[in-house]
């Protein structure tokens, strides 16, 4: 079992926390009207990286060296991630309180939904929404076939790729703490 990462992943900084340099007392707000343009530029740039296809990473599963998946990631947003969440937690009413409460989350469906969710629509339709492979498999959904096609520690990589081609990288947050 191996997963073959996309070359650009491997680009990817870990450590895109920059030190920040003194001012000396001198007012930057000047430079930054000077630069305005290309602060908003830079700031539609950075909100479109759901639909960019400069933000989508191949990922190929090998098995026996044999090339038997390849399919397309892209970055997840927050929003995304936490809608994952919902859909595989149960909840339970707190009758002390009144209210919802999350009770247990399904671990193996959240990481195939996250796994469905990232992966591109175009790959997706073709791969995990192939209805004779749903009929083959006896699946109901592009979900249960990501559970079903992937092993376990093939789904744990792919999650890490996707965590860390969206932000979310432990190193990061450990390097910020640091500082």
């Amino acid at each position: 079992m191996a997963i073959q990462k996309d070359a650009k992943l491997n680009e990817i900084d870990d450590n895109i926390i920059e030190p920040v340099e003194e001012t000396n007392g001198k007012d930057k707000t000047d430079d930054l009207k000077e630069y305005e343009g290309d602060i908003l530029s830079a700031i539609l740039d950075a909100a479109s990286f759901k639909d960019s296809e400069d933000e989508t990473y191949l990922i190929r599963i090998i098995r026996n060296k044999k090339v038997l998946l390849k399919f397309r990631i892209r970055p997840l947003s927050e929003e995304e991630y936490e809608k994952c969440r919902r859909k595989n937690t149960k909840y339970v009413r707190n009758k002390r309180l009144g209210v919802q409460v999350p009770e247990t989350t399904n671990q193996v469906r959240f990481r195939s939904q996250l796994i469905y969710t990232a992966t591109v629509e175009a790959d997706r339709k073709t791969l995990w929404d192939n209805k004779d492979a749903w009929n083959k498999l006896n699946v109901a959904s592009g979900i249960d076939l990501v559970d079903v096609v992937l092993k376990g520690g093939e789904k744990d990589e792919i999650i890490d790729q996707i965590d860390k081609i969206s932000g979310f990288s432990l190193s990061d947050l450990e390097e910020a703490v640091k500082n």
